[in-house]
C-alpha cells in the first residue's frame, strides 16, 4: 500500500523569474514522492515557461498557470485550493532547499502539534550562504491606548551558521521563502489575505496564528537557501517593479494597518514603506545606469520616473502578459 502524501509543496513567483528553473530543480531533487508539488506560474516568459513545462512533464507534478502577473497571496491562494494533503508548503520560486528539508518540516508539525512551520533560512547563493533568519517577534503592543506591531527577526542577515547552536523552538515569526501550515488551520483563517499584494503577508498570517491559538515553530533541521535578487533579467523588470510598486506598497500596508488597528504613526508602515521603495530601486539599478551612462544623470532621472510609471502600469493592466524573451 501506498503511503498517503502528508505535504503539498506550493510554488509561486516571489519577485523574478530568471532564477526559477535551477530553484524548481533543488526543489524537484529533494522532494521524494508520495509528497506532493503543485508549480502557480504567473505569466513567466518563454524560456522559464518553457523549463516548468519540461520538469513537469518528467516529474509529473501539476502547474496552474495564469496569463498574467499574480501577486504571492493571490498565487498562494491558487495553491491551496489545489490542495489535498494535512500540510501545504508554500515556497518561493527563488529558493534552494537541502536534503530533509521537507521531512523535518512536517515532523515538527507533528510533534508539537503546530500551525505553522519555518526552517533555517539562509542567504545567498548556495555554498556561500549567511543566515537570513531564525525566526523573530511579531506581536501588537500598546501604549497610551494605541496599538503597534513590534516585528523583529533573529540572526538577521549575515550571521554565520557555524558556532550558533539553533534547537527547535516556538517562535513568532516566519517568512514565506518557505512556509508550512496546517491546510485545514489555514482554511479555517480563510485563507490568506488577497488584499496584502506585496507586504507584509508573512507577519499578517502569523499574527492571525497566534491569536487564535495555532503555535509557531522554528525547525533549524530543515535548511533553505534564499538566494535574493541578483541582477535582473529584461523579462524579469516588469513583475518586479510592479511586485515592489509604491501603489501595492501603499495599498497593502493601508489595508494590514486598518486590519490590525495599528496607530497611523506606528513606525513599522513608515519604515516598511521606506524599504519596499529603497529595495526596488536598489535591485533595478543596473537598467538606471544604462539610462544615466546614455542621457547624463540630470536628463536621466526624469525619464527613469516616466519609464519605471509605465513599466508598472503595462504590467498592472495588461489582461495578458507577453514577456520579453531577454
Amino acid at each position: 500500500m501506498n503511503a498517503r502524501p502528508a505535504a503539498t509543496v506550493v510554488v509561486v513567483p516571489r519577485e523574478r523569474f530568471s532564477e526559477a528553473a535551477a530553484s524548481l530543480a533543488s526543489i524537484v531533487r529533494h522532494t521524494a514522492p508520495p509528497d506532493q508539488l503543485v508549480y502557480v506560474d504567473g505569466a513567466s516568459p518563454a524560456p522559464v515557461r518553457r523549463a516548468i513545462a519540461a520538469a513537469a512533464a518528467r516529474h509529473g507534478f501539476r502547474v496552474l498557470r495564469r496569463r498574467h502577473y499574480l501577486s504571492p497571496n493571490e498565487a498562494r491562494n491558487l495553491g491551496l485550493a489545489a490542495v489535498d494533503t494535512p500540510y501545504v508548503v508554500f515556497v518561493d520560486n527563488d529558493l534552494h532547499v537541502r536534503p530533509g528539508w521537507l521531512g523535518a518540516l512536517v515532523q515538527c508539525a507533528e510533534q508539537t502539534g503546530a500551525w505553522l512551520v519555518g526552517p533555517l533560512y539562509h542567504q545567498g547563493r548556495p555554498g556561500a550562504e549567511r543566515i537570513h533568519m531564525a525566526g523573530g517577534v511579531a506581536r501588537i503592543e500598546e501604549r497610551d491606548g494605541r496599538r503597534f506591531l513590534r516585528e523583529s527577526h533573529h540572526l538577521s542577515a549575515g550571521a554565520l551558521e557555524d558556532g550558533i547552536d539553533l534547537r527547535r523552538s516556538p517562535t513568532e515569526l516566519i517568512e514565506f521563502h518557505c512556509l508550512l501550515a496546517r491546510t485545514q488551520a489555514l482554511r479555517d483563517l480563510g485563507g490568506l489575505d488577497p488584499r496584502l499584494l506585496n507586504t507584509p503577508e508573512h507577519v499578517d498570517l502569523c499574527l492571525s496564528a497566534n491569536a487564535a491559538g495555532g503555535g509557531i515553530q522554528l525547525e533549524p533541521a530543515a535548511k533553505v537557501t534564499y538566494v535574493g535578487p541578483g541582477p535582473l533579467r529584461l523579462y524579469d523588470l516588469p513583475y518586479f517593479l510592479l511586485r515592489w510598486s509604491d501603489d501595492w506598497t501603499r495599498r497593502s500596508l493601508a489595508h494590514f494597518g486598518r486590519k490590525w488597528r495599528l496607530a497611523d504613526d506606528d513606525p513599522f508602515l513608515r519604515e516598511h514603506a521606506a524599504w519596499c521603495a529603497n529595495y526596488r530601486r536598489s535591485v533595478s539599478h543596473r537598467w538606471r545606469h544604462v539610462l544615466r551612462r546614455g542621457l547624463g544623470a540630470r536628463a536621466a532621472q526624469p525619464v527613469e520616473g516616466w519609464l519605471e510609471r509605465a513599466v508598472t502600469a503595462w504590467a498592472a493592466s495588461a489582461p495578458t502578459v507577453h514577456t520579453p524573451e531577454g
